[in-house]
């Protein structure tokens, strides 16, 4: 391991942890090198693409998010595949529950396609990447999410949600991904 002398300091626990951590790091040439880095521990989350193959329909969420208001988003609000952090669920439970509090669409069966780290330079988070097909026989409730969650659910044709990412109206790239990935497999069969 290229890797010692691990050090961890906190600098925020408020919402979730944003440690800094300073270690010694070896580079190719044999030489150790004293390095930091920030790293935020949000804890790790799972996402999921809804799709109807027989109407060629998916389901997304639009939210405000702070992060991309202060990043130049307008109104700060994001169109988005559904998603939440995993707190003590597996990634499996964790976006059957997500689902029918954001969505109102209550799931049965839940295809995992695969995981990935969303921006593994300054966050910690493994995000679980999920796809099910809905109808109008699991919709059990309005969704719109819980407690203080403001959230818009939004069924859209899935040609029409390709071409929005094109034109920016889509800009989350676990959105695209997961579009992409029912595109490349076929998913609403064309």
């Amino acid at each position: 391991m290229n890797i010692k002398n691990i050090e961890t300091e906190i600098l925020s626990d408020n919402w979730y942890t944003l440690n800094k951590v300073s270690f010694d790091h070896q580079m190719k040439n044999g030489e150790w090198v004293r390095q930091s880095r920030e790293a935020y521990d949000r804890g790790n989350g799972a996402v999921i693409l809804l799709y109807n193959s027989t109407t060629k329909k998916i389901i997304l969420t639009r939210q405000f998010r702070m992060p991309t208001y202060l990043n130049g988003n307008a109104d700060g609000m994001l169109i988005e595949a559904c998603a939440g952090l995993l707190d003590a669920d597996n990634p499996e439970d964790c976006i059957k529950r997500e689902t029918e509090e954001e969505t109102g669409y209550k799931l049965s069966e839940v295809k995992k396609i695969f995981e990935t780290y969303m921006s593994p330079g300054s966050v910690t988070e493994i995000l679980y990447f999920f796809v099910a097909e809905y109808d109008d026989s699991k919709k059990v409730n309005d969704g719109g999410g819980v407690d203080n969650e403001n959230i818009e659910v939004l069924e859209l044709d899935f040609e029409k949600a390709k071409s929005m990412i094109a034109t920016g109206e889509i800009k989350d790239a676990k959105t695209i991904m997961l579009i992409q990935y029912a595109e490349i497999h076929n998913l609403l069969k064309y």
